[in-house]
């Protein structure tokens, strides 16, 4: 694997927007809560860019990616948002651009598409955490305080659940194994292509939101069938903001439906935790060891070695 340079005081942090266009409101007023915390702020072109939905067009989105990476004056790179998009910007990436200038690059939602490429085709830890859209509603200390500790090279560290966020534990036990995962929806999408994620021997997250009950249904049963859960050592799954149900009723909550399908399994598996479309955001580090001790009932995820140099 290829580690990034930890994130110091007074970095330099880009900003690009691959998916969709990000508000400018929501721009201006998260990217001032890092510069008052000694953070410098680069903007990359994607960010002021529209194509209808999108931030540019996926040429420009692939080229503001690759100009981040080259450029030496940036440390880290956070996305400003998810939304859709990412499929079209991939397969226009420089990812030996990537992997000679090795960076911190974070983001969730449809940014686990380019978090699972990059760490795939270059070997370099991405990192499934905040984005500039996560402190649109004000600052959280929460995401803030894991999101340094996660990149600053405080290792082993554990990540607990914030007080206000209850985890549920569907199947006591521990496991070890490297971790990775995302958002639901794109790793489904991602079966039958060549971008498929390996997950023999992992401990796997997955979140999504605004998810109907048969859709999330639909999607695990797909992924249990093509043998995505068959051989995990672990199994996490984040806050699942605005699932609803139809009229009539599917008949199952979401932690009903992850036992439908995956009780057989012989591993831990924890719901509700602090990863995805919630208030509360841990930044997990893509491929890295990590410990999932879910042998009480309040369970904790230990990261083991660090992802960072």
């Amino acid at each position: 694997m290829i580690k990034p340079n930890k994130l110091n005081p007074g970095a330099t942090i880009g900003i690009v927007s691959p998916s969709y266009h990000i508000d400018e409101k929501i721009f201006k007023h998260s990217t001032q809560l890092f510069r008052e915390r000694g953070f410098n702020i680069i903007e990359g072109k994607s960010v002021r860019l529209k194509d209808n939905l999108y931030s540019g067009t996926p040429k420009q989105r692939a080229q503001d990616i690759n100009d981040m990476f080259a450029n030496p004056k940036i440390d880290a790179i956070i996305c400003a948002r998810g939304g859709y998009g990412a499929n079209r910007v991939l397969p226009l990436l420089n990812f030996e651009i990537i992997r000679q200038n090795p960076k911190i690059f974070i983001g969730y939602s449809d940014i686990t598409a380019f978090l699972i490429s990059i760490t795939q085709k270059t070997g370099l830890v991405t990192f499934h955490g905040p984005m500039l859209t996560s402190y649109k509603d004000g600052f959280v200390e929460y995401n803030y305080k894991h999101f340094i500790k996660g990149l600053s090279g405080e290792f082993p560290f554990t990540i607990e659940a914030h007080r206000d966020l209850q985890l549920r534990v569907l199947k006591k036990g521990k496991a070890i194994g490297p971790l990775w995962g995302g958002n639901l929806c794109l790793l489904s999408n991602r079966l039958g292509t060549p971008e498929n994620l390996n997950t023999d021997g992992i401990i796997l997250f997955i979140e999504d939101v605004n998810e109907q009950c048969y859709r999330f249904d639909r999607m695990m049963v797909h992924m249990q069938k093509a043998g995505m859960f068959a051989n995990i050592k672990g199994l996490i799954v984040g806050e699942l903001v605005d699932m609803h149900d139809t009229d009539p009723l599917f008949g199952k909550n979401s932690d009903e439906i992850v036992m439908d399908v995956c009780s057989d399994l012989e591993v831990p598996i924890v719901t509700n935790f602090p990863c995805g479309h919630g208030k509360y955001q841990a930044t997990l580090p893509i491929s890295i060891s990590a410990e999932l001790d879910a042998t009480t009932e309040n369970p904790t995820l230990t990261i083991l070695e660090s992802p960072i140099v």
